[in-house]
This record gives C-alpha cells, structure tokens and sequence, in this order.
C-alpha cells in the first residue's frame, strides 16, 4: 500500500507566551498517524493565515519567515522522497527523526529474527537441539510469509508489531498454514520470545503480547496397549531394516527415551548400578535434565542383539538407528504387518513406556517422571489422565478395602438403611 504523507504548518494557539505570540509547529501525516516538529518560531496568531498555511503580509518578517517555512518543507519533502525510494517501511516519526538528526536505524523483525537464528544455529548441542533451532528457523519463515502476503511488504519496524499483528499471525497460521491449534501456538511463542528480545532492548515501547493470552488444548496422547506393545515385540519381520527401526522403537517402549536421545546413546551412558543391573546415564537433548533409567529385560535383549553390528562394535553406538524420518516411514509399514491401527511414531513409544509399561503397573508417577526427565510433575500427570484402565484398577483395590469393612448382611447385598 503507498504511503500517505502531507505536512502542515499550524500555531499552538492555545499556548501563547506572554507577548501574545504562539509557537510555530510542523505536523507531518504518513498514513494517518502524525507526528510534529516545533520550529522554535513564534508569531502573533492574528497574523498567521492557517488558509494558505503560511504568514500574512509582504513585510520582511512575512518574507523571512514563509521562505524558512518553504525551505524546511522541502527538506521533510526530501526525506519523505528518500524513504518512498528505498521501499521500506517508515512512519511520520522517522521523517521527524530524520529531520532532527536523531534517525537511529531502526530495527526490523525479520533481521532480529536472523540475529536470533544465528546465535542459535552456533549453540546447537550446548544449549539447543537442532529440532528446536529447526523449529525457529520455521517460524521465521512463517513469520515473512505472512508479513509479504498480509502487509505486503519484505519486512517491518519490530516496534511496529501489536496485538493486532500478533492476533493475524496466528489467524494465518490456522488457516493459510493450515496448524491446529496447538502448533499454531507454539510458532506464536517462539515469535513472542523474539519480540520478548526487542522489548528487553528498548526497540519497542511497550509489550505487545501483554494482552495476548495462550491457551493450548488438552491433547489426548496416543500410546500403545499391553496386548499392542506385545504384538510388536514377537512379530517375525524379514528385513534387515525393518528390524532394525522395529528393535529400536520397543527399545524406546522400555526405556522412555526419545528418538534423538536413543539415536545420542553411546556406551559410557550404560553403566553398572551399586547393586549390579545396568542402567542409562546420560542427559536428555531438549531439557539438558539427567536421565537414570534402569534396563528392563526386554531392552537388554534387544542390546544384545546388535552387539555384533560394526557401529556398535566401533563403539559409536548402542543400536544402530536409522533417520528418523525413515524410522517413521517403516513404523507406517510395521504398524500394518502387526495388525495396528495407530499412527506408529517414534514419539508413541514414549507415551508407550509412560503409560503401558510403568503407570500402569504401578511405578508411582514421581520415578516415572524422573526416568522421563521431566523437570515438572505436571508434565507427567498428562499421561496419568489418560489411563482409564489404571483408574479402573485403582477403584478396584478400594472396592475390596471397603467391601473388608462392611458388616455381613451389607455384604450378602442388603441396601444400607
């Protein structure tokens, strides 16, 4: 959209000094918005003719003024000019800023966004996974894309991002981008924490997610059943590979590890307990939190297995793992020859372990959280939800503690009088 811009010359009538004169000021208009320069002039109002928006008369006071108010008009013409010609974004305030000499350059979103983005890049694996970095890099991309097919243009002011832009972001997101919900909100809180960035700088005046409220919906996580998991782990599959991701996902239904924390394990993470089991040791890559999980029969089994795989006999692994994209690929294909109908992820054989093989077997939700290197309880209660058949057994176990107290006649199914 082209920029509207006017200027205009106009006294503060309303604060004369004590000779009766009033301060002359500029206004400059782009888009609607305004901003005014004073011009350290002052004249008597009667002699101002705000019609032809210069001062009245032909005497050397009139001349010597209206030619200054010329002269100042082309500059701020001048400069306007200037901005239209390098076809960024700009407001009446930098025309003013310009003017004055205070013009610092102003700072763009997409260009703090790169700032941000190359910091991270160099930070992978000491503070940051590369999925997340990845992530960020997304958001940047959706953040420019809506910036060019919304506003139209290559970049923006960062002090220019309200709640409005804010609440059109994520419109875009659902719909040009087609994100539920959740994801939806996860790219607006990466992009919050590069606004975050800019208000702790002073780039921008005030925050402008202060009255943006994130809500994210209750997902039910899907997860593999006792019958399911068991299903999996005594399916005879031809394939090398095949086997292989197969291996490595029930390795994660007893360990809780994530694809990337499975695919990092290395042998110094195995390690002898005081009381003679192994165990992982090691740190999970997103949260940095430390990880002790002892090694259930089955995961051992599957150790065993590739302990002749050249990788792991190198010593650069403890299985050997494919991609993860590939990994995801085979799960589709391995969900189908055990005859289950869930979306087989490499994320699913977390919630499995949460859920299937501790939760629901009683390991109480403190050591379920630790082995899962949650750093908050209330993370790991997300999967305590969703275990009806836990509940079930619970109420269960209650039903016979009070049936044990009830007098004989109550037992024989007499209702209570």
């Amino acid at each position: 959209m082209d920029n509207f811009f006017s200027t205009l010359f106009y006294l503060k009538d309303e604060r004369r000094d004590k000779h009766g004169k009033a301060a002359l000021y500029l206004r400059i208009t782009v888009n609607g918005k305004r901003s005014a320069i004073s011009m350290h002039r002052k004249i008597e109002p009667e002699k101002w003719d705000s019609r032809m928006n210069k001062m009245k008369g032909k005497g050397v006071e009139a001349q010597e003024l209206n030619q200054f108010m010329a002269t100042v008009r082309h500059k701020v013409n001048k400069i306007h000019h200037q901005f239209v010609e390098e076809g960024n974004f700009f407001t009446a305030n930098d025309i003013k800023d310009k003017f004055l000499g205070n013009d610092k350059r102003v700072k763009m979103l997409l260009e703090l966004f790169d700032e941000h983005n190359q910091q991270m890049e160099k930070l992978i694996d000491i503070e940051f996974a590369l999925g997340t970095y990845k992530r960020y890099h997304t958001t940047r991309s959706h953040v420019a894309e809506f910036i060019k097919t919304e506003l139209r243009k290559t970049d923006i002011p960062v002090r220019d991002v309200d709640l409005k832009f804010i609440k059109g972001f994520e419109y875009f997101l659902k719909t040009t981008k087609e994100c539920n919900h959740n994801s939806a909100l996860k790219y607006v809180n990466n992009f919050k924490k590069i606004i975050r960035m800019a208000v702790a700088h002073e780039w921008v005046s005030k925050d402008p997610f202060y009255n943006y409220k994130v809500q994210f919906k209750t997902v039910e996580r899907e997860f593999l059943s006792k019958e399911e998991l068991q299903a999996l782990v005594d399916k005879q599959i031809k394939g090398k590979r095949l086997n292989i991701v197969r291996d490595m996902f029930v390795f994660c239904c007893y360990t809780g590890l994530s694809y990337i924390d499975v695919q990092k394990l290395h042998p110094d993470n195995i390690v002898k307990h005081i009381d003679g089991s192994l165990w992982i040791k090691s740190k999970r890559t997103k949260t940095k939190s430390r990880l002790g999980i002892p090694l259930l029969p089955t995961a051992l089994s599957i150790m065993e297995k590739y302990q002749d795989h050249p990788k792991v006999i190198n010593g650069d692994c403890v299985l050997p793992v494919l991609s993860n994209q590939k990994s995801n690929a085979y799960l589709k294909e391995i969900a189908d020859l055990c005859g289950i109908k869930k979306n087989l992820t490499t994320h699913l054989a977390r919630h499995t372990f949460a859920t299937t093989v501790t939760l629901s077997n009683g390991v109480p939700i403190e050591t379920v959280g630790q082995m899962l290197g949650h750093k908050n309880l209330r993370t790991t209660q997300h999967y305590a939800k969703i275990i009806d058949r836990k509940v079930a057994d619970d109420m269960a176990v209650l039903k016979e503690k009070l049936a044990e107290k009830l007098p004989e006649k109550q037992k024989s199914g007499s209702a209570v009088q």
